[in-house]
């Protein structure tokens, strides 16, 4: 028989070997990426995760494997989006918004999740304690909550002879809105303001809201941590530039757009924490092992272009502690 006829029929014959007799490449892990908003806007976000997880050893296409789900802001989805990744046995859920995290937590028990949010983890429900989470939850909780007080004390700073503010929130996310209002609303008594309270749950309503800002004389705008006002700053900045209504929010893309100042925690930065630990959890550590992270870095941007527009001076000492200009 001839050499190459022998190697025909090896290798014909290894067509018919049942399954087990190949050798097996090991399964790529799976992890399901759970959000409640839209991935447009939401590129810097997901790249710092990747980088996270490329920091704990798996790039995504070559050792791990991400399903990603998004909820395109309908909230009421992320249950139903939660379920699918579960029956799909995915190796861990990172729940990359608040309503993401709570669906994720509610949907198992024994898959790990890695959250991501501004919210309290605690009054949440996501853990027990910071320090020992307990169960199959751990993650990352940004500062936005605490810190959208401070980004009213800014735009005191900023425009101290404005005495009514308005403060824009999701109700539909009562996670985030209610527990931003409650500490808004302390800081305006503290500086003796006055402070309306409105609310955008969709996309569609942001116009509306930012009609009745001006209605009611309102000569600022704060603007609360959620997803949905997340993924979707540039629209925001561009409504605050419209109305001529100097604003406040929590992202760099807020400001750089056009909107007057950004003050928060870094977003970006927790998502780059939340991919480390999701990370480490395919590695096998347990969630009940790892205390919930927080994310420490604030950043500071102003648009000294829009200030100059809306005739707001803008203090030394304020830009002198922005992280960066646009002028």
């Amino acid at each position: 028989m001839r050499r190459r006829d022998f190697i025909t029929i090896v290798g014909g014959a290894a067509i018919g070997w049942p399954l087990p007799a190949r050798a097996q490449q090991p399964a790529m892990p799976v992890i399901g990426f759970l959000n409640g908003a839209s991935p447009d806007g939401y590129a810097p976000m997901v790249s710092a995760f990747l980088q996270g997880l490329k920091e704990a050893g798996y790039i995504e296409g070559q050792n791990v494997a991400i399903e990603y789900r998004w909820a395109e802001n309908q909230t009421d989805r992320l249950p139903a989006l939660a379920a699918d990744l579960v029956s799909r046995r995915v190796a861990v859920i990172a729940g990359t918004s608040t309503l993401g995290a709570v669906a994720a937590k509610a949907a198992t028990t024994t898959i790990p999740v890695v959250f991501e949010t501004g919210g309290d983890p605690i009054e949440l429900g996501l853990v027990r304690s910071l320090n020992r989470p307990g169960g199959n939850v751990t993650g990352v909780s940004q500062t936005n909550v605490e810190i959208v007080a401070k980004r009213l004390e800014l735009m005191h700073e900023l425009l101290p002879a404005v005495r009514v503010f308005a403060l824009l929130v999701n109700q539909a996310n009562p996670a985030l809105a209610e527990p931003a209002t409650k500490e808004v609303q302390t800081a305006a008594r503290a500086f003796g303001l006055e402070l309306h309270v409105l609310s955008a749950s969709t996309v569609s309503e942001f116009d509306a809201a930012f009609a009745m800002l001006v209605k009611l004389r309102a000569g600022g705008l704060v603007i609360g941590p959620d997803a949905l006002f997340s993924g979707h700053g540039e629209e925001l900045a561009t409504l605050a530039s419209r109305y001529g209504v100097p604003a406040i929010f929590e992202n760099r893309e807020f400001a750089a757009a056009g909107g007057l100042t950004s003050y928060s925690g870094s977003v970006v930065e927790a998502y780059r924490l939340a991919g480390v630990y999701t990370g480490r959890v395919l590695k096998g550590d347990k969630p009940s092992d790892l205390p919930v992270q927080r994310a420490t870095k604030v950043e500071l941007y102003i648009n000294l272009k829009t200030a100059k527009a809306l005739g707001v001076a803008v203090p030394l000492t304020l830009s002198g502690r922005a992280d960066e200009l646009f002028e």
